[in-house]
């Protein structure tokens, strides 16, 4: 796949990258369908529907068991940009719809940001930020935050998207497993919804990492899962049980509990 550029130019109501094209209709709901090599969606969402909620949306629409990380998050990105003319201000419709609803508690995730920024301590260092919502509702409860991803573009994204909203979030491009920061420079690490993406091993160095970066304290989130949802990028499912082992593997005082998902918090 070629590299993915957010921001680049497309016409309106229309957006293609590789073999994925995103098209803006008059009217019908979501649709997703493979031509051949290609896959096309189609939709006649508003800028007022576009938001996070269309994750929801969108895997509800999969029927196809090929269906893949990289073709949910070219249609995330083809949603967003064919409904808003302009890259940069179909971004900031998308980011300023979800971050209002993450802060009215309206958004499925809500409650986990919720529990999150309940948990941390001082300043924060996010790691596996993704779109940065998490570092955004954050700075706008005026703690000093550090968004982190492993993809440049999202957080190229981001630094252009922060200062439309009125936000102050630094970014840091990095592997979550080698973050290119001295031992004990953030109060507090997260890793909200980051573990399920990696296997064990790598799982295990993003601890330890989040450990050596934490003065006071390290907070983990997981979903539980039946299975791992291979669309969003899961690659293993999590229990309580799995948590308290990971916990017992610190060597640290910690907690775990249920909460919209599971939770590790380690001291």
């Amino acid at each position: 796949m070629t590299v993915l550029d957010s921001l680049a130019p497309c016409r309106p109501g229309l957006w293609t990258h590789d073999h994925v094209t995103v098209e803006r209709v008059p009217a019908g709901p979501l649709t997703v369908r493979r031509l051949d090599d290609r896959l096309h969606v189609t939709h006649s969402l508003t800028p007022e529907q576009l938001s996070e909620r269309l994750v929801a949306e969108v895997t509800s629409s999969i029927e196809d068991a090929a269906f893949g990380q990289d073709e949910f998050e070219l249609t995330m990105v083809g949603l967003v940009r064919s409904t808003v003319p302009g890259a940069l201000d179909s971004w900031v419709t998308y980011y300023r719809n979800s971050l209002g609803e993450l802060l009215d508690g309206t958004a499925d995730f809500a409650p986990i940001h919720d529990r999150a920024a309940e948990l941390v301590r001082g300043t924060v260092l996010d790691l596996g930020s993704c779109f940065g919502f998490l570092p955004l509702r954050l700075a706008a409860a005026g703690i000093p935050v550090t968004a982190t991803d492993i993809l440049p573009g999202t957080m190229r994204l981001l630094d252009a998207v922060a200062p439309r909203l009125g936000l102050a979030v630094d970014t840091l491009v990095c592997d979550a497993a080698n973050v290119p920061v001295p031992d004990d420079s953030a109060d507090t690490v997260t890793a909200i919804h980051l573990l399920e993406h990696v296997d064990d091993e790598v799982g295990a160095a993003i601890l330890g990492e989040a450990l050596r970066i934490a003065r006071e304290r390290v907070v983990v989130a997981v979903p539980f899962e039946e299975e791992a949802t291979a669309c969003h990028g899961h690659v293993r499912t999590f229990d309580l049980s799995a948590l308290e082992e990971l916990g017992r593997s610190t060597g640290r005082p910690f907690v775990v509990f249920e909460h919209h998902g599971g939770w590790l918090v380690v001291e």
